[in-house]
């Protein structure tokens, strides 16, 4: 990727009528008009398209990224890409990776382990944003250890040659759907990561999303936003992470 395309940090308040549809209904997904468009649109494929990456690519679809959904099942992801607009579409996780610039990772964390062993020869070089958060009672002893080892550093043991950046974690889709882009003090988003020019797509795609980007260093300090900790989906805005954070 060029890095003379990569804008700097930007912030968006722009208000937003909610539109709610069959879908949003059925699934608690939302699609709104109006949100500002992108400076630099990327491709993006989706790995795991239910409440949180379907909410999350439908923010990125609305901002003029081409957004590529995925799952094992792509067929039901039908009203997902129609919702999504011209620019999206479906397929199954492989085609998502090779589709995407940026990969959005959005599947429970006890799944990683195996998206690294499928995909991460793939993903090597590109960006990839990582979501999941380790839950015990889901995902088995793993969680334990990610949650000791602080989920940057176990995220990129699992996806070796990717450029790791962990965010949109500590947000819910319930935020994702019902907040993005909300009048006054948009909610801060914290983001970890070691690579410069990934960090930098990053908060431009969080901003795009309709949050505002709080960087808070490298992979390491993730483990200050995981989740369980004090600012993990309080819907802090920017300014009180960083007061949370002593950033």
């Amino acid at each position: 990727m060029n890095k003379k395309h990569l804008p700097g940090i930007t912030r968006r308040k722009i208000n937003k009528a909610l539109t709610f549809s069959a879908l949003s209904l059925a699934t608690g997904l939302s699609f709104s008009s109006g949100s500002a468009q992108t400076n630099n649109p990327l491709r993006i494929g989706i790995i795991g398209s239910g409440q949180m990456g379907g909410a999350v690519g439908l923010r990125w679809a609305e901002a003029g990224h081409e957004v590529f959904f995925s799952s094992r099942n792509p067929g039901q992801l039908d009203e997902l890409v129609q919702q999504a607009g011209s620019k999206a579409q479906a397929g199954y996780p492989a085609d998502a990776v090779a589709f995407g610039e940026v990969i959005l990772i959005a599947v429970p964390y006890g799944a990683l382990p195996q998206i690294g062993k499928d995909y991460a020869a793939q993903m090597a070089g590109k960006i990839v944003i990582d979501c999941g958060n380790p839950r015990a009672d889901r995902d088995g002893p793993m969680a334990d250890d990610a949650i000791a080892r602080g989920t940057g550093i176990a995220s990129s043991g699992y996806l070796p040659g990717a450029r790791l950046v962990r965010a949109l974690n500590a947000v819910s889709f319930t935020q994702v759907n019902q907040a993005a882009h909300r009048e006054g003090e948009l909610i801060g988003v914290p983001i970890a990561g070691d690579d410069p020019e990934a960090v930098r797509v990053a908060t431009q795609l969080v901003s795009d999303a309709g949050f505002e980007p709080v960087i808070v260093g490298g992979l390491e300090s993730a483990r200050r936003f995981d989740r369980g900790t004090q600012v993990y989906v309080r819907g802090m805005t920017a300014r009180q992470l960083r007061e949370a954070l002593n950033l």
